[in-house]
C-alpha cells in the first residue's frame, strides 16, 4: 500500500479507500510517519464520507485504511494550504 500511495502522489492520481468503514476519495499530497509514530497520509478529501460533514485537508492513519485503489483520474496541482513541511510528520516518505 505504501508504494501505491507514493506512486499516486508522484503521478498526481486520485485515490479512494475505506477509512473506519466509510469510503473516502482524496488527492494525496504527503505520506510519512507522524509524531505519534504512525504511517499517515496527508490528503485533500474531495468526496465520500466525512464524520465532520466537511471535505478538505485530512490526516489519515494508514492502519485504518482498507481497500485502497489508485484511480485513473488525476489532479492538476497542489491544493491551497498544502505545507510540504507538515508539522504532523517527523519523517516524509514521499510528497508532492
Amino acid at each position: 500500500m505504501e508504494n501505491q500511495i507514493c506512486d499516486a502522489i508522484g503521478s498526481q492520481n486520485i485515490i479512494e479507500f475505506e477509512y473506519e468503514g466509510e469510503l473516502r476519495v482524496v488527492e494525496p499530497h504527503c505520506f510519512g510517519i507522524t509524531t505519534a509514530g504512525n504511517l499517515a497520509l496527508r490528503a485533500y478529501q474531495i468526496d465520500g464520507y466525512s464524520s465532520s460533514g466537511k471535505l478538505g485537508w485530512k490526516l489519515y492513519n494508514l492502519a485504518k485504511v482498507e481497500n485502497l485503489s489508485v484511480l485513473n483520474d488525476t489532479f492538476e496541482e497542489e491544493r491551497s494550504g498544502y505545507n510540504p513541511d507538515d508539522s504532523a510528520m517527523v519523517e516524509i516518505i514521499c510528497a508532492l
